[in-house]
């Protein structure tokens, strides 16, 4: 396989959407590093954490292979992986999307030239593209010699432009979508309303108002992702999207399960001294969960796309409940969570010597240490994620 890499400069366009893919938030000021730290980390090397990213990118793979086998009706492709992090994961859509190029070519038995296939990479600025350049080196020697390969990495926020006007054929996005542009809604941190109260009545009455404004800023971040994402596509184009989400179609249920299991750890530690209560009351994490009916509403408002499947699995159940014990979350929401964390209220706890992340893990460990406490939790709320094919509309 020929092997070609280019590098395009940071996109200017559009905001930080903050937390990457699995996890990157750029915490305000724009440019802060933590951004790509947060979204790389949660990709990186928890092991049951990466087994699960596995399992949800395999549940893409038909809707990838389905969309290729729609577009292939010339020798050239130019595919968009959004949030590719740079951990284990960082190409296995590109895998999927090779491999279904190639048989797709060979099964419509095309004489020379070869084909090709361009796979372009997009991550926030701060992602260890060093690191996902050099894994594209196995990448080639795994992959053959045909089709042709050209791959690029292109830095900047999916929220705004980042490719040429009808330059792309299929995007694909794993875990990535529920990570907001803004740390908070901005009517939240205006009237000092926190995210998670440590009361818990005060928390019931509020959680409509908390919910319906992370809602709306994800409605906006969506809209302009999806606009974007129109304008870079060519007619017929297709999009295969993975992100957390909720089965429950009320607003006022959860942000996502980890948001709620991190922010009630935290606030165990509010009680028990480690952490500040002024500090947790102005804490907030860039993510949300939207519902299926959710999507497909601002996707009909929209306008550009048309809904080719959508699927709502449950990741809490089935082979992946074997991978849940209390131990493995804790670490989970460690690797997802620990820059926003450690940024928002230092490394250290009240005391000045306890890590405030190994604390927090044995706290969040201690909440689930009853028999069977944290299966109940994911039964109330269990953890699902929402898989969307859509296909650009014709001009």
């Amino acid at each position: 396989m020929k092997y070609l890499v280019f590098s395009a400069a940071p996109s200017k366009l559009g905001k930080n959407h903050g937390i990457q893919t699995d996890g990157t938030y750029e915490s305000r000021p724009r440019g802060n590093k933590l951004c790509s730290k947060l979204h790389s980390s949660e990709k990186l090397l928890i092991p049951s954490k990466t087994h699960l990213q596995n399992a949800e990118q395999n549940r893409m793979r038909p809707l990838i292979e389905d969309a290729i086998a729609d577009l292939v009706c010339s020798r050239s492709m130019v595919i968009a992986d959004l949030g590719c992090s740079s951990g284990p994961n960082a190409l296995a859509l590109a895998s999927i999307a090779v491999d279904a190029f190639r048989r797709r070519c060979l099964a419509l038995r095309r004489p020379p030239p070869p084909a090709e296939l361009c796979v372009l990479l997009n991550d926030l600025p701060d992602n260890d593209f060093a690191t996902v350049v050099k894994s594209l080196v196995e990448f080639r020697r795994n992959n053959g010699d045909e089709p042709v390969l050209l791959t690029g990495v292109v830095p900047g926020s999916f929220y705004g432009r980042l490719f040429a006007a009808e330059s792309l054929h299929l995007v694909c996005s794993s875990n990535s979508l529920h990570w907001l542009s803004e740390q908070a809604p901005e009517d939240l941190k205006m009237n000092g309303i926190p995210a998670y109260d440590v009361d818990a009545n005060v928390r019931r009455e509020r959680r409509a108002v908390v919910v319906g404004a992370y809602a709306r800023q994800f409605r906006k971040d969506f809209m302009a992702f999806l606009k974007m994402r129109a304008v870079e596509l060519v007619p017929g184009g297709r999009m295969v999207l993975s992100l957390a989400g909720r089965r429950s179609v009320d607003l006022a249920s959860e942000l996502t399960h980890a948001w709620e299991s991190t922010a009630m750890t935290l606030s165990d530690m509010v009680t028990m001294g480690v952490i500040d209560k002024e500090k947790f009351e102005t804490f907030y994490m860039p993510i949300y969960g939207p519902s299926d009916e959710e999507i497909r509403q601002i996707i009909q408002e929209e306008g550009s796309f048309l809904i080719r499947e959508m699927q709502v699995p449950e990741l809490t159940s089935g082979a992946y409940s074997a991978l849940i014990t209390s131990a493995r979350v804790a670490s989970m929401l460690r690797a997802a969570f620990e820059p926003i964390i450690v940024q928002h209220f230092g490394p250290t706890g009240c005391d000045g010597e306890e890590g405030i992340m190994d604390e927090f893990v044995r706290t969040a460990e201690r909440r689930w240490s009853l028999e069977g406490s944290l299966q109940d939790e994911l039964a109330q709320n269990p953890r699902g994620v929402l898989l969307v094919s859509l296909e650009k509309k014709p001009s």
